[in-house]
């Protein structure tokens, strides 16, 4: 883990109220890999430490964890991105950050996915937001020669991530819950379909969605390995407040497991 301030390279809106921000810091992305995050500040430096400001300017006081979404190699070197929806203070500090403003950080943290070796065809489940993190191990794994088909979901056509984002041999299934763009309903059914098809399978998204992919999981009539990223709220991202701690199904039983640090990713299975 390293920590450092990491300088806006570019800051957009994507659509929705999604914002796609840019940033140069090659020590905190150095041996990143995908669906693994970083914690950001959420605040200007100057509201940390000052007394004048305490309750106004260093609110919000706690970081924010945000994934890795895409990397690429920029003028000044190695280059990461963060895709996230404006929710909060924390999310409205970052979306009005510009070209050359400065945001400190820790990071990569946590357990990422993992693509087995003898794996060709990967479903990726993205709901909403959780897209953010699977687009980089979309990008990836099409640079070797694997399989992709993710199925995109959302509360509507205004909020689905653009294919066109995508590499172009992704398969994309997009699902609506008002059916406003493609097929209306939940990333469940065409999970459901597809995960005889693939070798494995990896998602990101509200636990609802996955707690419903477990159940349609152990409905398959064969076993496939079914990767998750949790997401809860975190003080520190390193294990140290035990803020996120969740219990989890382990040999012998349950027990609790942070997922800072044991997660984010679980198996589906062992969370429900």
């Amino acid at each position: 883990m390293n920590a450092g301030y990491a300088t806006v390279v570019e800051n957009a809106r994507v659509y929705g109220d999604t914002y796609l921000t840019w940033f140069h810091a090659p020590e905190l992305g150095r041996g990143a890999y995908p669906g693994q995050f970083l914690m950001l500040r959420c605040a200007d430096d100057a509201a940390y430490g000052s007394e004048a400001c305490a309750g106004h300017a260093d609110d919000p006081l706690l970081p924010r964890p945000m994934s890795y979404h895409r990397v690429r190699q920029g003028a000044q070197g190695g280059e990461w991105a963060i895709l996230y929806e404006v929710v909060g203070r924390g999310t409205a500090w970052l979306a009005a950050r510009r070209p050359g403003d400065r945001v400190y950080g820790w990071g990569p943290l946590g357990r990422g996915y993992h693509v087995g070796r003898a794996s060709r065809n990967l479903l990726l489940v993205a709901g909403g937001i959780g897209v953010a993190p699977l687009v980089w191990l979309a990008d990836d794994a099409v640079a070797r020669g694997l399989n992709v088909t993710m199925i995109v979901g959302a509360r509507s056509a205004a909020h689905v991530f653009p294919p066109a984002l995508l590499p172009k041999e992704v398969e994309v299934v997009v699902t609506t819950d008002d059916g406003s763009s493609g097929r209306a309903g939940f990333v469940t059914e065409p999970f459901g379909e597809l995960i005889e098809w693939c070798d494995q399978a990896f998602a990101c998204g509200p636990n609802a969605m996955l707690r419903a992919m477990a159940t349609a999981a152990r409905k398959a009539r064969v076993r496939r390995s079914v990767q998750v990223l949790l997401e809860e709220r975190m003080a520190c991202g390193t294990g140290i407040c035990y803020g996120c701690a969740v219990e989890v199904r382990v040999r012998g039983g349950r027990a609790m497991k942070l997922v800072c640090k044991d997660g984010p990713r679980f198996d589906v299975r062992d969370v429900w």
